[in-house]
């Protein structure tokens, strides 16, 4: 198969949240709030068994009045706010406004950070005149993330769930990218690190290639191992 066409998730593939502890050390300086080591460090803990991080560990649970938003929580930003600030409330943090501001913290370009060889990756398969695409399940618009971090010009087209209603693996959000690319789905090849969500790619013929959810120390060439690039592996 000619590749001519290669759509990318977003976290976990192409760029990678900041960690609880760094995330939340973050919105406390910025708001001037000081807590003890010890209750720090709680916090961090039950943040994070929460999922109150969207893109960080998942929830070990999730309370059965967040559990319809927290399913459909891709599908708008409202939900998607209501989800992840209602999984931080259940940590009970010293500062009421804390919660909206650790939501705002993590659609900064400071809280994420690209994979090392994101940019080799896009900028070979850019060079070749293959056409890029980024599919992503999300509640805000990650555009300036990639304008920050420099890869907004390797980008033709952006599929964000939020924007148009449905979540992957629905094969819609597929056909659209494939649609915004020009191409058939045979011609596009998928690459996410989620077997189930990005996985649904495969239902229209895209071929679906995977990598690691890892931080981005451990993962350092993951993309690169994908034959997405002659010459880049």
């Amino acid at each position: 198969m000619q590749i001519k066409g290669v759509l990318f998730d977003f976290s976990g593939t192409l760029f990678r949240i900041e960690p609880v502890r760094s995330w939340l050390r973050a919105v406390l300086a910025e708001r001037g709030v000081t807590v003890g080591e010890a209750d720090f460090e709680r916090y961090v803990s039950e943040l994070e068994a929460a999922g109150a991080l969207p893109g960080g560990p998942s929830p070990r649970h999730v309370p059965a009045r967040l559990a319809a938003a927290y399913a459909t929580r891709d599908e708008s930003a409202e939900l998607h706010r209501e989800a992840y600030t209602g999984l931080a409330r259940q940590v009970e943090l010293p500062d009421p406004g804390l919660y909206d501001a650790l939501y705002e913290r993590h659609r900064t370009p400071a809280a994420w950070r690209p994979y090392p060889d994101a940019a080799e990756v896009l900028g070979a398969l850019h060079d070749s005149g293959t056409r890029i695409g980024v599919v992503s399940n999300i509640g805000w618009d990650l555009r300036p993330v990639f304008r920050a971090h420099g890869l907004d010009h390797l980008i033709e087209a952006y599929v964000l769930s939020y924007e148009h209603g449905v979540q992957k693996p629905d094969s819609r959000l597929f056909h659209t990218a494939c649609t915004f690319l020009g191409l058939d789905p045979a011609e596009v090849v998928m690459v996410g690190d989620d077997r189930h969500a990005d996985g649904g790619a495969a239902a229209l013929g895209c071929d679906v290639r995977f990598v690691q959810h890892l931080p981005v120390e451990e993962r350092p060439g993951g993309l690169r191992t994908l034959g997405l690039v002659q010459g880049v592996a």
